[in-house]
């Protein structure tokens, strides 16, 4: 707001710094889903612009290194699917580029290990399923993991083989 004294001016500016800062304590955060807390707390875009810059600037906001910590995070913990982790990455505001470096880190051969893995470990609980709800609970299964058709059934063969 150009209209504002100086003093109320950074006053605006220092709470909307606070408000920001709180929130990164909690945890890492978008730089868009910072900027949807500002507006959300009324806060005039064009100091909220002005503190995003300042905070990415100095390090604290970091998308890339965002982006990368949950795509590593995602994969190793759910299992999610390079497909899953993108659509992720994009509802909570990122760039393509960072989307892109992040999904660098996961390549084709561990995303099919990790499909042969969830289907192994899903179907060790599934005795005494008749053998075609065993797949196609599998293939479901993978597929909201976003894994895509062909990997998922190349890993759920390779796990009722296993099975044998």
């Amino acid at each position: 707001m150009p209209w504002l004294v100086p003093d109320a001016r950074a006053r605006a500016v220092e709470e909307a710094r606070e408000i920001v800062l709180r929130r990164l304590d909690r945890s890492a955060a978008p730089r868009a889903a910072l900027a949807q807390l500002l507006e959300r707390k009324e806060v005039d875009p064009a100091i909220a612009a002005e503190v995003l810059d300042r905070l990415e600037e100095a390090g604290l906001i970091d998308d890339a290194a965002y982006a990368s910590r949950l795509a590593r995070t995602r994969f190793a913990e759910k299992g999610a699917a390079r497909r899953a982790i993108a659509e992720e990455l994009r509802c909570k505001g990122l760039g393509e580029e960072a989307i892109a470096s992040a999904l660098e880190q996961i390549g084709s051969q561990d995303e099919s290990a990790a499909a042969l893995a969830l289907a192994r470990k899903r179907l060790a609980s599934m005795h005494a399923v008749p053998l075609q709800a065993r797949r196609r609970r599998l293939l479901a299964m993978l597929g909201r993991k976003g894994y895509g058709q062909e990997a998922s059934l190349r890993a759920v063969e390779q796990a009722l083989a296993g099975q044998d």
